[in-house]
C-alpha cells in the first residue's frame, strides 16, 4: 500500500501539530482504538478514494450473461443476490455475513493484480481478482451501504499494525455504543476495544475523512 506508506511520516507529524482536544466529528468514532478523530476539510487529499467512489457508481453494476461455464461472469450478480438474502436479518448478523463473504476471496497483492504497488479496487474488481486489505474493506463498505446502513455509521480505517509492522486497512461500524471491526485477518467481527495492536491513522466514508490522533 504505497499511498499509506508515503503518508505515514506526514500523518505522524500532524498528530503532534493538531490539538487532541478538538471536537471529534462523531461521538461514535471519537475514541476509535483509543485515538481521537479530527474531521478534515476535503476528500481531494485522497485521490485513490475519490476514484473508487466514481468507479463504483459507473462500474459496479451486474453483468448481463451468466451462461458461460468456463469463466464465471456473475460475481456481481452473486454478490447482489447474497446481499438480498441477508437484507432483513439483524445488523449484527449482516456484519458477520458480509465479513465472511468478502474474506473468502484470495489475498493478492496489487502488483500481481494491476502491476501497481498501490491500487484501490472497487467491488467488481475485487470479486473477480481478489485483492489486498483495503480492497476487502472497500467491498465490505459498499456491501453495508447497499444494505441500507447509514454512511455515518461506517468507515474504512487506514492504520498501522504494530504486531506485523505494516500498514493495514479495516472496516469500522458503529453498533450499540461500540465500534465493531471487520478485518480480513480474522473471520470474527470484534469490538475495537479488544484490539491493542492497531494504531489508526485516518478513516473515510463517502463524504469526509478524519485524522486520528493519540490522546494526551
Amino acid at each position: 500500500m504505497k499511498t499509506i506508506k508515503t503518508l505515514l511520516p506526514y500523518l505522524f507529524l500532524l498528530s503532534f501539530l493538531f490539538s487532541p482536544h478538538q471536537t471529534a466529528a462523531s461521538t461514535d468514532f471519537s475514541n476509535l482504538f483509543g485515538y481521537s478523530a479530527q474531521p478534515q476539510q476535503s476528500l481531494n487529499y485522497l485521490p485513490q478514494w475519490l476514484s473508487v467512489l466514481e468507479r463504483h457508481i459507473t462500474q459496479d453494476v451486474p453483468e448481463g450473461n451468466c451462461s458461460d461455464t468456463f469463466f464465471n461472469r456473475c460475481h456481481l450478480k452473486n454478490w447482489i443476490h447474497f446481499l438480498e438474502t441477508i437484507k432483513t436479518k439483524p445488523l449484527l448478523e449482516q456484519l458477520n455475513a458480509v465479513n465472511l463473504y468478502a474474506n473468502k476471496k484470495s489475498y493478492i497483492l496489487d502488483m500481481a493484480n494491476y502491476g501497481q504497488e498501490d491500487y484501490w479496487a472497487i467491488a467488481k474488481e475485487f470479486l473477480y481478482n481478489g485483492g489486498d486489505c483495503e480492497d476487502y474493506a472497500i467491498t465490505k463498505f459498499f456491501s453495508l451501504r447497499w444494505l441500507g446502513i447509514d454512511s455515518n455509521a461506517v468507515r474504512i480505517v487506514i492504520l498501522q499494525d504494530t504486531n506485523l509492522r505494516i500498514a493495514h486497512a479495516v472496516l469500522a461500524v458503529s453498533y450499540n455504543n461500540d465500534i465493531l471491526i471487520l478485518d480480513n485477518q480474522t473471520q470474527n467481527v470484534v469490538s475495537h476495544k479488544r484490539i491493542a495492536h492497531y494504531l489508526p491513522l485516518y478513516s473515510i466514508n463517502e463524504k469526509k475523512w478524519w485524522l486520528h490522533l493519540p490522546r494526551m
